[in-house]
């Protein structure tokens, strides 16, 4: 392998002694990262325009030779030739042999499985190759031990997938990316939005830059090798910190250089764990380079660099705060931060956008506003409908939708079925009735699982591990779960789950899954695993279940037993839910829901006198006095007084019209506004109509103008803001239309102010 990777070859990390102290090196490891990349990108670029034969060539020395029981895993160049470099000066005849003395076969044995791939191929299998070359001479250069392992590990993998022509693929007890929930970009975000969400749009607007600032730097930051964290004197502080170290080169480090592996964010797929763990050396080292680099930025820069000292420190409160909201997966905003927010971009914003927020805003307002029913009211609407002589009771036993297991639940009250937790044991005795209840439900299990061994079914029933949920009907068993909890990791696998078919269609499967819910939710599981087959993702779906799995690949890989040709499910529960009931509740409320619409609309059709007040010579009465109109929900409407405008809505319409007519002739003999003149031609720009639904200009304003349409300024001033809009929409802000639709649209603003239309 290194007589052919002695050139050209570009380092994957290119350190310096103190390399991992990537904020003092300031901008210049950042050259160098950026350098190292390039200069691969550029010898990958070399290779991909070599001749065909010499880009066989170089696949060769990683491809197994075809001949027969040959094991040679790639041709070594001739001796006379050894030094001379494929990808420069050196094209070799397919028939020189290969220098291996156990090979000795022709280059074209190890070409000849390769002949029908296409140029595409050729060329990934070369950039992989590029790849492993690299990771080798990292390996080689690499002094800590630990990041050695994993080089070394890595250059393995591509080496194989070579060979087979493969994708590289990491499988293992690394687990897979997102390694923790919620990231630290997501708690950075919300820490941004819960410490400086109050502020006015400029300042919110610079810290979330200071915010890209510090995910910038993290998601190219060179943490430092375990052995060389003396800070760590907790075992289990080391054993986390190298997990997520060894995680980083694999999955983020090392993919930045080699393109041949997939690479995540570290600020993506990493949380508090390793925030926490790295965070007081970046911040250190974030500080000195502020203090450092502050003078040689530019101004504009410099703003960010006097921010950034101030947002560390109060990350840092949030990063040891073991109750900080920020890494809640439930965070929300609060309420008068999301109407400040909205009020904010609303001000700020004179589109379409920024109106539908606002209209947002007030319906959460309404919301916020609304009265809740009194405790009084509630509690006679129930009376009501637990009466005997309750109008709905006249239905039928069970209601046409009832719930799938209504029949079991009364078949548990009438005691005619029972369930118990059974499970053999090595330390304990065990029942004899329990021990004929697992073999009864081993019965179960094995006739309706034919294709589970028998052997296999016994191990886990009797194993002292797993315990089983037993349907008991008439002293025998006819169904149940067998399952097994996971305490540490806080989810229960589901191993078996099966009723006889002879008791099968009456939701007894559904009330086997919501007492066994409720017997997890008691002993503080919160998350139910299982690999169900075609015939029981049915089952499992309207239990709850989904194929979206949300807990982290780290949690279960290594704990539960993968089944092939199943499909992994994930059911969530929630501890306050008593999973038995819900249904019943759920009916409950609707019945009380219900009950009070029809107390509502008896108030509301209520018959009050009509008014006689007009007869007696009054003109006028305020709203607020006719009789039953806030029986019915109606509220005064409180609006702030609006200045007064020289041409309201209400105004003359042939002032309004001519005043809006001199603003468009203004508009129209603006230098900015040709490309508005009139319609889009379609033949000219035929993707025009696909992305603008909605198009306008200033000839059909014209038009619009002289049919006397805008009977309201409003009307106006929106097709108006419609052209810029969708110019904008359009066309990219370099070019000279997108240049034309903002000087237009302030000179036409400015006309609007200057004639007293204007009062955004």
């Amino acid at each position: 392998m290194s007589e052919h990777s002695n050139n050209h070859n570009v380092e994957v990390k290119q350190e310096n002694p103190d390399s991992n102290q990537s904020a003092s090196q300031g901008g210049s490891q950042e050259k160098t990262r950026q350098d190292s990349i390039e200069r691969i990108m550029q010898r990958k670029h070399r290779v991909y325009r070599m001749p065909r034969n010499q880009k066989l060539t170089k696949l060769s020395m990683y491809s197994s030779c075809q001949g027969t029981d040959c094991r040679c895993t790639g041709w070594k160049t001739p001796e006379e030739y050894r030094h001379k470099d494929v990808e420069v000066d050196y094209c070799p005849e397919f028939g020189e042999e290969c220098r291996n003395p156990n090979c000795k076969h022709s280059l074209e044995m190890h070409i000849r499985h390769l002949g029908d791939i296409s140029e595409d191929q050729m060329n990934e299998l070369l950039g992989a190759i590029v790849d492993v070359e690299n990771l080798y001479m990292s390996m080689l250069r690499e002094t800590d031990t630990d990041t050695k392992k994993v080089y070394a590990y890595l250059f393995r993998l591509l080496r194989q997938c070579i060979l087979t022509r493969t994708q590289a693929v990491i499988r293992g007890p690394l687990g897979d990316p997102p390694f923790e929930q919620p990231s630290i970009s997501k708690a950075v975000t919300n820490f941004v939005l819960y410490k400086y969400g109050h502020l006015h749009q400029s300042e919110l607007d610079s810290m979330t830059e200071v915010a890209k600032t510090f995910l910038h730097c993290l998601n190219h930051w060179n943490f430092e090798a375990p052995g060389a964290r003396q800070d760590l004197v907790n075992q289990e502080d080391v054993s986390n910190y190298k997990i997520n170290y060894t995680r980083w080169l694999v999955f983020c480090h090392v993919p930045a250089f080699c393109g041949s592996l997939r690479h995540f964010e570290t600020s993506v797929v990493f949380g508090r764990t390793l925030l926490k763990a790295v965070y007081q050396y970046v911040y250190q080292q974030l500080l000195a380079k502020c203090k450092t680099e502050r003078d040689r930025m530019p101004p504009e820069k410099r703003i960010m660099l006097t921010q950034l000292p101030k947002f560390l420190e109060a990350l840092k409160q949030e990063v040891v705060n073991e109750d900080s909201p920020i890494w809640s997966a439930n965070f929300k905003p609060s309420a008068a931060l999301m109407l400040h927010k909205s009020k904010r971009q609303h001000d700020g914003s004179s589109s379409s956008a920024g109106k539908k927020l606002l209209s947002d805003t007030k319906r959460f307002k309404k919301e916020l506003d609304c009265e809740d029913l009194s405790d009084e009211v509630v509690a006679r609407a129930l009376k009501r409908i637990n009466d005997s002589n309750y109008a709905s009771r006249a239905e039928v036993v069970f209601p046409p939708n009832a719930p799938r297991d209504e029949a079991a639940k009364a078949e548990e009250n009438r005691r005619e079925i029972e369930f118990h937790v059974v499970g053999n044991s090595l330390t304990k005795p065990v029942t004899k009735q329990s021990m004929l209840w697992l073999l009864g439900l081993h019965s179960v299990f094995a006739h309706q699982l034919p294709g589970m061994p028998r052997e296999y079914i016994s191990q886990l029933v009797f194993d002292p591990k797993h315990k089983t949920l037993a349907l008991i009907k008439e002293g025998r068993p006819i169904g149940g779960i067998c399952f097994r909890t996971f305490a540490s990791q806080g989810f229960t696998e589901i191993v078996f789950c099966a009723v006889t078919s002879s008791e099968q269609v009456k939701g007894y499967g559904t009330h086997l899954m919501n007492h066994l819910k409720d017997y997890s939710t008691q002993r503080g599981i919160k998350h139910f695993l299982t690999y169900a087959d075609e015939f029981a993702i049915g089952y499992f779906k309207k239990q709850g279940f989904s194929k979206d799995i949300k807990v982290a690949r780290q949690v279960y890989a290594g704990f539960i037993k993968e089944y092939e040709g199943a499909t992994l499910m994930h059911c969530e529960l929630h501890p306050s839910l008593i999973y038995t009931q819900f249904s019943s509740v759920i009916r409950k409320q609707k019945e009380i829901v219900k009950e009070l619409i029809t107390q509502r609309q008896q108030e509301v059709q209520k018959v009050h006198p009509g008014l006689t007040c007009f007869k007696e010579g009054l003109r006028s009465i305020p709203i607020e006095s006719i009789p039953g109109l806030r029986e019915v929900g109606w509220r005064p409407l409180f609006r702030a007084q609006r200045t007064a405008r020289p041409l309201e809505e209400s105004a003359d319409p042939d002032k309004l019209a001519t005043a809006l007519s001199v603003v468009l002739q203004h508009v129209r003999a603006h230098t900015a506004a040709w490309p508005f003149l009139k319609p889009v031609n379609q033949a000219e720009v035929p993707d025009y109509y696909d992305h603008i639904k909605y198009p306008m200009d200033l000839k059909t304003m014209a038009d619009r103008l002289k049919n006397k349409y805008y009977v309201a300024r409003r009307l106006f001033m929106a097709d108006m803001a419609r052209i810029f809009t969708n110019c904008r929409l359009y066309n990219s802000p370099e070019t000279e239309y997108y240049r034309c639709a903002n000087t237009l649209e302030r000179y036409f603003q400015t006309k609007m102010k200057e004639l007293g239309l204007w009062d955004k």
